[in-house]
């Protein structure tokens, strides 16, 4: 069913303020010709419940960032199955004084890894172990991939992926390792990590592999996607992945089974560019 009548719906998180949701959400309403409102607002874990009790029957969907998927999912009439494989949820979709959480990370992900890395992956190495890479392991399930090692600062922050690629029909072996670990050979480098943070703990992890899928869209470049560009590595960026799990998140909450996704990355690409430092004289 598509929803014409002009509706609301935001970006929860926090902080909130780098979100590129709202300007692909927005783009998308134009270009199909929606009177709908898309916001970003800042909720942290402890009022989530509270601000979901708040909303009245206007609101129509939400996406939810750090660190919120995983905390929605005990206020939801009903996970999707992919949520529900996950034990996250990155989409709320209201309706009929029903919320429905879903997850459009995984199947995001997964086009976004099958567009720039052709060859099959094998093995992967996914550097954290939160929501965001729980969906990433469950996206190369999806693809195929047999075997992934997460390299987490503690492991009992990965127990929670490896129940949910259990859960996958079709799960791979999954290790858990420290990041003064020895590096293993794999066919792709997932990083989940802030950039800050990529430095001395990540650039080790990228000597083994020909390719590199950084879920970071802002600020970027990192310094794993700086490493991958200048030793002509395959790069996978953060921005494609926001735009393929936004596409799915705008078919679900209007119902428009065709996103207008070029017009979403092109806005995507209009802010990251006005925000990088070459582009903010006088700031």
């Amino acid at each position: 069913m598509i929803h014409r009548t002009a509706r609301r719906c935001a970006v929860l998180g926090s902080p909130i303020g780098h979100s590129l949701s709202p300007a692909l959400h927005r783009a998308a309403y134009a270009e199909v010709g929606l009177d709908w409102t898309y916001d970003a607002c800042e909720v942290r874990e402890e009022d989530l419940a509270r601000f979901l009790d708040s909303l009245d029957q206007r609101w129509r969907g939400l996406s939810l960032t750090m660190p919120l998927k995983r905390s929605v999912v005990p206020l939801v009439d009903e996970l999707s199955e992919r949520a529900a494989q996950a034990q996250a949820a990155n989409t709320l979709i209201m309706e009929a004084g029903r919320r429905v959480g879903h997850n459009t990370d995984i199947p995001g992900a997964a086009r976004a890894i099958a567009a720039k890395v052709p060859a099959p992956v094998g093995r992967a190495v996914i550097l954290g172990g939160g929501a965001t890479a729980t969906s990433t392991l469950l996206a190369l399930a999806d693809l195929g991939c047999s075997a992934v090692t997460l390299v987490v600062r503690d492991a009992a922050r990965a127990a929670e992926a490896v129940a949910a690629a259990g859960r996958h029909p079709d799960p791979p072996d999954v290790d858990v390792s420290g990041f003064d670990a020895t590096p293993v050979d794999a066919d792709l480098l997932v990083s989940t990590i802030p950039a800050t943070a990529q430095g001395a703990l990540a650039v080790p992890w990228a000597e083994h592999v020909p390719a590199i899928f950084d879920v970071i869209y802002d600020p970027w470049p990192t310094p794993l996607a700086m490493l991958a560009t200048a030793r002509g590595m395959t790069l996978v960026s953060g921005l494609e992945l926001l735009v393929n799990q936004a596409a799915d998140q705008f078919t679900l909450m209007t119902g428009i089974v065709e996103a207008p996704v070029q017009a979403m990355r092109e806005a995507g690409e209009r802010v990251l560019a006005q925000r990088r430092p070459q582009n903010r004289a006088g700031a």
